[in-house]
C-alpha cells in the first residue's frame, strides 16, 4: 500500500470505539479517522463531534464509498460484520472486523475467502496478539523458560450482571448473534491467543448448557482441545457464578506460566530458578498496539498477527466446543 496517510471509516460507534480502539486510530502515524456511521445519524453527529471526525453517515454505503475512506473498520455486533465486510471487499479496500469474527466458522470463512481472492488486507481485532503484556508470556514460551509445553488451561467465570438480571436488550446474550453467550464474546479472546501461542488446533470437544435461566443464550461452557503440536488444553467458562475468576496456566516440563486473560495482575514465571512477577500495564487505548500493527503491515513494514484466516481458526474452534455442526 504506497501511500502516507490511511483514511478511517468506522461502521459502528459504540462502546468499544469510544476508547478501546477508536482514539487509537488518531494517535497512530500514518492513520487517521475520516468518517463515521451509525444507524441513528444524530449518535454519528454526536460521535463525530466528540472526535472531531469531519464526516459521519447513517448509510454504510456511503461511507465504504466515500473516495475520501482508504480503509473500513467494521465495529457492530457480530451478526452485521458478514454484510459490511463483504460490501468492503467488493470495495477493493482494507478492513479491520471487531472480535468474534462472526457467528460462525462458515460466515468467517466466506468473508476470508472474499479478501484473499482480491488480495486485500483483512485484520481481525484480537488485539491481545499484539499486546506487550501477552508478547511477554510469548516471549518466555519461546525461550524455553518452562522448557517443552505440556498442557494449557483456562477458567473465566463471573456472577450475572444487573443487565442480565433486568433482561437489557443484549447482543452478547441473543442466541440468534452469538449462541455461546459471553462465551462467543469473551472466550474468543483467549482460544485466539493460545493458537497464537501454540499454533492451530486440530481435535475439539465441548459441552454447553443454561444453567441460570436468566437469557436464552448459554450461560456455562466447558472444552477441551488438541494442538498439532501434541500441547493439550482444557477450558471452563461459566457466567453464573458467585464469584468472578480469570486464571489462565501453561504447565511445561520445567515450569509454569501464569496470568489473568482481563485483569492487569501480574504474570507470574515459576521454574528451577525460582518465581518471577512481572506486571505490564495495558495502555489507556487497548487496541493501540494492535491498530500500530495494521499500520505497519499496510506500509509493509512487518506482518499483522491477527488476520481473516487467524480469527476464522478461532471462530471453528468455538464452534466445535459448542457443538454447533
Amino acid at each position: 500500500m504506497n501511500q502516507k496517510t490511511f483514511r478511517w471509516g468506522f461502521i459502528g460507534c459504540g462502546n468499544v470505539t469510544e476508547v478501546k480502539s477508536g482514539p487509537a486510530f488518531r494517535k497512530v502515524e500514518g492513520f487517521d479517522v475520516a468518517a463515521v456511521m451509525c444507524r441513528d445519524l444524530v449518535k454519528a453527529a454526536e460521535y463525530a463531534k466528540r472526535h472531531g471526525i469531519n464526516k459521519f453517515y447513517n448509510n454504510a454505503d456511503q461511507l465504504i464509498n466515500d473516495s475520501e475512506v482508504d480503509a473500513v473498520y467494521v465495529a457492530t455486533p457480530p451478526d452485521s460484520h458478514k454484510v459490511y465486510a463483504l460490501k468492503v471487499a467488493a470495495a477493493g479496500k482494507p478492513c479491520c472486523i471487531e472480535k468474534p469474527m462472526a457467528p460462525s466458522y462458515s460466515d468467517c470463512i466466506e468473508i476470508s475467502a472474499a479478501f484473499e481472492q482480491k488480495a486485500i488486507p483483512l485484520f481481525v481485532a484480537y488485539y491481545r496478539r499484539s499486546l506487550p503484556r501477552f508478547k511477554q508470556v510469548k516471549q518466555w514460551l519461546d525461550s524455553g523458560s518452562i522448557g517443552v509445553v505440556r498442557h494449557v488451561e483456562w477458567h473465566l467465570v463471573r456472577a450475572p450482571s444487573n443487565k442480565d438480571f433486568e433482561k437489557t436488550s443484549n447482543w452478547r446474550t441473543d442466541p440468534s448473534i452469538a449462541y455461546g453467550g459471553y462465551f462467543d464474546d469473551l472466550a474468543s479472546h483467549g482460544l485466539d491467543l493460545f493458537t497464537f501461542f501454540f499454533g492451530e488446533i486440530c481435535h475439539v470437544s465441548g459441552q454447553c448448557t443454561n444453567q441460570h435461566g436468566l437469557y436464552k443464550a448459554k450461560d456455562a461452557v466447558a472444552g477441551s482441545w488438541l494442538h498439532k503440536n501434541d500441547i493439550t488444553g482444557s477450558g471452563y467458562w461459566n457466567f453464573a457464578c458467585f464469584s468472578d475468576e480469570d486464571k489462565a496456566s501453561i504447565f511445561g516440563s520445567e515450569g509454569k506460566i501464569e496470568f489473568s486473560m482481563f485483569k492487569n495482575e501480574p504474570l507470574l514465571l515459576t521454574n528451577s530458578s525460582g518465581r518471577i512477577e512481572r506486571v505490564i500495564e495495558h495502555p489507556e487505548n487497548i487496541q493501540l498496539f494492535h491498530v500500530q500493527d495494521m499500520r505497519d503491515h499496510l506500509f509493509g513494514l512487518s506482518k499483522h498477527p491477527s488476520t481473516g484466516l487467524t480469527a476464522s481458526h478461532t471462530s471453528w474452534v468455538m464452534d466445535k466446543i459448542l457443538g454447533k455442526p
